[in-house]
């Protein structure tokens, strides 16, 4: 199966140099933008919350200054909790999500939990719609080290400099038909590999982290959910996305050892959420709640344990 039938960019068989990367980045167009989806709601938090710039990324012409959300009354007797979305910037309800949370459900958790949440991690691919950073570069796959690209640099300088502490960690992604019209095509056709197709799943489900999968605490999450959204079940071999399904709903996966972004912490309880915006069964609004309920059901699960 040749890689021209499936992307226009590149030989097939052979990996992308920096004229296919440059051709890549010519046809990404902006359709959305960071400043009016996500830095005015940010804003509108600062009465509330302290918002910190982290890091900033310098894409010419574009220049995106990098957001965290932290609670005002910090008490360092207290647990804290990371809420990362947008690693991916494509993956709408992951930045929506956790600015949702932040605008309704945050303030409940005063006094028992410290929160930082860093809602768009990836804000030139929040424009454009896309996985990859302008190199073409995957954000997920680049949280080791002292960071692969700025994208996740920035956030692990910050986050080591701060030097907390973390009881969990929440990476809100989406898994959506683009992966296999568009993103792993173009991956295939980077890396100058065959295109192995694979199945989207239809509905919510979680990857914990394989090094320390914490089961119990995936399985709350997904009750949780539930109510909210439809649990993504296993397709034909008893798996989600190639892994074996472990519980309704929960699979595990490497996670610090790919440079996932819910691995680069050593927070007890992590995970990666997976929301599917795609199906006819579920809406933008309610992708959004069930990533509300995902962060809330995970920090009221770490406080009960």
């Amino acid at each position: 199966m040749s890689n021209t039938h499936f992307y226009p960019i590149g030989t097939p068989g052979q990996p992308w140099g920096d004229a296919e990367r440059a051709q890549w980045r010519a046809a990404e167009q902006r359709q959305r933008s960071y400043h009016d989806d996500v830095v005015v709601a940010l804003e509108a938090l600062e009465e509330r919350f302290e918002v910190v710039q982290y890091g900033q990324l310098d894409y010419a012409p574009d220049h995106y200054p990098l957001f965290a959300v932290v609670n005002r009354e910090w008490d360092a007797s207290l647990p804290t909790a990371l809420v990362t979305g947008g690693v991916h910037g494509y993956e709408t309800s992951g930045v929506h999500g956790a600015l949702q949370f932040l605008d309704e459900r945050a303030d409940a958790y005063a006094g028992r939990i410290n929160l930082i949440v860093a809602p768009c991690v990836s804000p030139w691919g929040y424009e454009r719609i896309q996985r990859w950073n302008p190199d073409a570069i995957d954000p997920n796959r680049s949280f080791r080290g002292d960071g692969l690209i700025e994208e996740a640099a920035a956030l692990m300088r910050w986050m080591a400099a701060r030097g907390d502490t973390l009881l969990v960690h929440m990476d809100l992604h989406e898994t959506t038909d683009s992966d296999l019209q568009e993103f792993d095509p173009a991956r295939c056709a980077r890396d100058g590999i065959t295109l192995e197709p694979d199945i989207i799943p239809d509905g919510f489900y979680v990857i914990g982290n394989s090094e320390d999968p914490q089961p119990a605490f995936q399985q709350a999450l997904i009750a949780a959910v539930e109510k909210v959204t439809h649990i993504a079940p296993a397709d034909a071999k008893g798996e989600l996305i190639g892994m074996p399904l472990q519980s309704p709903g929960v699979v595990w996966g490497e996670s610090r050892s790919i440079g996932a972004c819910a691995g680069f912490t050593d927070a007890r309880y992590a995970t990666t959420t997976e929301v599917y915006p795609d199906s006819p069964r579920t809406s933008p609004a309610e992708c959004n709640a069930a990533q509300v309920a995902a962060i809330c059901a995970a920090l009221d699960y770490a406080l009960a344990h």
